[in-house]
């Protein structure tokens, strides 16, 4: 693939991140490449530089929304499961990239409807997550979970995970869930804190329908949270549908490092 239009993401309201994009696109300039910090390009894009965190890049997948444009993630401080490049390495990592030494990574994404009552009150895209768990009483939350029909369980609990394998590393990792390799399909249904102890988390195939309900009681503040960005505050009876995207994220992978690194290196093993 020869890049001729590239467009960057940063985390706004960040100078020095700013700076950095700043040079991205004289450093692309330099190379006859057209490059832009303006979202909108993105329509023209042939590759996506997001230089930040996983926030960041997460942000970044749902402006591109359907456009399916490769991501390259430079790692600007912070953890950064996603974040594979740090600092050091980016420009030559950009070097490969324009050179063609490098490998995409699809990683699914889940849609997810909020409906109250018979209608559809909002829609969003996930690449990690949706998080439904209450606000700040310090009460259990109820939360019927159906597959495809079928009931699962009414879990009481802190609340519910419903996760991609790119999300296992992120909110399902500190709740107890499973490590998926990040390019298979599957969804995770994980409790959070249950009251239940053999509530456990559920490795699902990717092509089911997850309903969750919300049975708790009007006083109790429920949130449902998308990759811990947007969201709607729930009431009662309200009901999220999540299947598995027909999008899929396309993150570029430097040819010089696999999942097992990245792992070693964020969780400190071995």
């Amino acid at each position: 693939m020869k890049a001729q239009n590239v467009i960057i993401f940063t985390k706004p309201k960040q100078a020095q991140v700013a700076r950095v994009a700043a040079e991205l696109i004289e450093w692309f300039k330099a190379r006859k490449v057209k490059a832009s910090a303006d979202p909108k390009a993105g329509v023209k894009a042939d590759i996506a530089v997001v230089v930040g965190g996983d926030g960041t890049l997460l942000a970044a997948a749902r402006q591109l929304d359907d456009r399916q444009v490769p991501i390259l993630a430079i790692n600007y401080g912070g953890l950064g499961f996603l974040t594979e490049v740090t600092m050091e390495e980016m420009y030559p990592a950009i070097e490969r990239v324009l050179a063609g030494d490098f490998a995409i990574e699809e990683r699914m994404m889940i849609d997810v409807a909020f409906s109250r009552g018979k209608k559809q009150i909002a829609a969003y895209r996930a690449l990690n997550d949706i998080v439904i768990n209450r606000g700040t009483l310090s009460r259990l939350v109820e939360l019927e979970a159906r597959v495809d029909g079928d009931e699962v369980s009414l879990f009481r609990s802190d609340g519910l995970i419903v996760a991609t394998p790119t999300g296992s590393t992120a909110y399902n990792l500190s709740a107890g869930g499973p490590i998926i390799f990040p390019t298979m399909s599957a969804m995770l249904l994980t409790p959070i804190c249950s009251h239940t102890l053999t509530n456990r988390p559920i490795v699902l195939n990717p092509d089911v329908r997850i309903e969750i309900t919300l049975q708790s009681s009007q006083e109790e503040e429920v949130y449902a949270t998308v990759d811990g960005q947007v969201g709607v505050k729930m009431q009662p009876g309200d009901l999220l549908t999540i299947v598995k995207s027909k999008v899929a994220v396309k993150l570029i992978a430097p040819a010089d490092k696999n999942y097992f690194d990245v792992l070693r290196g964020k969780l400190k093993w071995g």
